[in-house]
C-alpha cells in the first residue's frame, strides 16, 4: 500500500534542511535557482511538504551522488515532471478509451433503399 505524499505545508526551513541533512542556505540557493518552491505563510515564512522535501532529497542524490550540476538537476527534475505529467495523460485516456464503447451511443445506421433499374430495347 503506497501513501501518499502530503503537499500541505508542514516545516519550516530549518526542519526541512534537517530532514534532508543539508544547511538551510542551500534550500535558499535551490528556490532561487527555481529547483524548489516552498509556500510562504503569511508572515512570508518558508514551509516545506513531504513533497517538497522528496524533491530536496532527489536534488541531493542528483548533485551529491551523481555529480550533477544545478543546471543539469533543473533539466532532469522538468523531464521527470514532464514525464508524470504525460504518464498521468496515458492513464487517463486509456480510462476513457475503455469506458468509451460505453459512453458511446451506437452510430445510425444509414438507410438503404434498393432501386431497381429496367433497360428496355429500342424496337423500331
Amino acid at each position: 500500500m503506497r501513501i501518499e505524499a502530503s503537499d500541505e505545508p508542514l516545516y519550516y526551513i530549518s526542519v526541512a534542511a534537517r530532514l534532508v541533512d543539508c544547511h538551510p542556505q542551500t534550500l535558499r540557493t535551490y528556490e532561487r535557482q527555481g529547483l524548489i518552491q516552498p509556500e510562504r505563510s503569511d508572515s512570508n515564512v518558508r514551509l516545506y511538504s513531504d513533497e517538497d522535501i522528496e524533491r530536496l532529497r532527489q536534488i541531493k542524490r542528483l548533485t551529491q551522488e551523481l555529480g550533477v550540476n544545478l543546471a543539469g538537476v533543473e533539466i532532469i527534475l522538468n523531464l521527470l515532471d514532464q514525464i508524470e505529467e504525460l504518464q498521468a495523460k496515458v492513464e487517463r485516456l486509456q480510462r476513457e478509451l475503455e469506458q468509451g464503447p460505453l459512453r458511446l451511443k451506437p452510430a445510425p445506421q444509414p438507410e438503404v433503399r434498393r432501386v431497381e433499374v429496367t433497360v428496355e430495347e429500342n424496337q423500331e
